[in-house]
């Protein structure tokens, strides 16, 4: 493990794995220790990851305030971690809240960015709205899995208002493109592995304007993957190809059958994907 200081002097962790040109890997969450990228599916073999572990979170040093959680404040240490590694441009991904980050550092430097992948995003900072319905018809199409029924009460009830402290693990077979023993352990891990005060911060107001946001990605210029997953009740496919359409230069790729983690649904697909896309001339 390497560390580098954020411009408010906070101690980050980065975590480098594999060989090969480098690749920015920004995790989730919000807010999660890095350690569930894992090496997202086998990608070290063909990259070199560098992934830090967001302020707050894993291996990195806690600020002594909350306010530096907001996402737009992040933006600072992802350039700290260019300047540490000495990169003039270089390939960026981020993964759900993470691509969020991805999506704000890329909209202030866009010169530093070759190539951008973005796993499963949140649709937040470009003010994408996914409807009830929108998520229930995704939903919907796992109606012949066994936990079913348990899943979608507790998804209904989070939709009216009438969520209970249980529906939170009752959801988690929704967010997995497959449920078995290696999701539900992935799942489990999850609870230890997040800062939930820095979580509540990350989207706190005023740190973006989703309008403004758009009006960057408009005249991106570099080429842009946008992953999702077949049925991610975060970013079902079709709102995904609303998203990618706001750039110049982007391209979807849905995952088969995936949920809201695309590395773990099929690996094989995952890499080649990203791969492919990361070696274009």
């Amino acid at each position: 493990m390497d560390t580098f200081d954020a411009p408010d002097g906070i101690r980050l962790a980065l975590h480098r794995s594999g060989s090969g040109d480098p690749l920015v890997c920004l995790p989730g969450g919000p807010m999660q220790a890095s350690a569930y990228l894992d090496d997202l599916g086998g990608l070290s073999a063909h990259r070199r990851l560098l992934i830090p572990d967001l302020r707050g979170t894993g291996a990195s040093e806690v600020p002594a305030g909350p306010d530096s959680y907001r996402c737009d404040r992040q933006v600072g240490d992802v350039e700290a971690l260019r300047e540490h590694v000495r990169l003039e441009r270089f390939d960026l991904l981020g993964h759900s809240a993470g691509a969020t980050l991805a999506l704000l550092y890329a909209a202030r430097h866009p010169e530093r960015v070759r190539r951008l992948v973005l796993v499963n995003p949140s649709p937040r900072a470009v003010h994408l709205e996914i409807s009830d319905l929108d998520r229930r018809r995704v939903a919907e199409e796992r109606r012949a899995e066994p936990w079913f029924p348990e899943a979608y009460a507790a998804l209904e009830r989070v939709q009216t208002g009438q969520a209970t402290p249980a529906d939170g693990r009752a959801l988690a077979p929704l967010i997995y493109g497959r449920w078995d023993a290696e999701t539900q352990a992935y799942s489990a891990r999850e609870a230890g592995q997040k800062n939930n005060v820095a979580a509540a911060a990350y989207y706190a107001d005023g740190a973006f304007d989703p309008y403004e946001v758009r009006a960057r990605l408009a005249t991106f210029p570099a080429p842009v993957l946008l992953i999702t997953g077949e049925v991610d009740l975060q970013l079902p496919p079709k709102p995904a190809a609303e998203y990618a359409g706001l750039f110049p230069q982007a391209e979807l790729a849905v995952v088969p059958g995936g949920g809201h983690f695309a590395w773990l649904d099929d690996a094989e697909w995952f890499v080649q994907k990203v791969t492919g896309f990361l070696n274009r001339a």
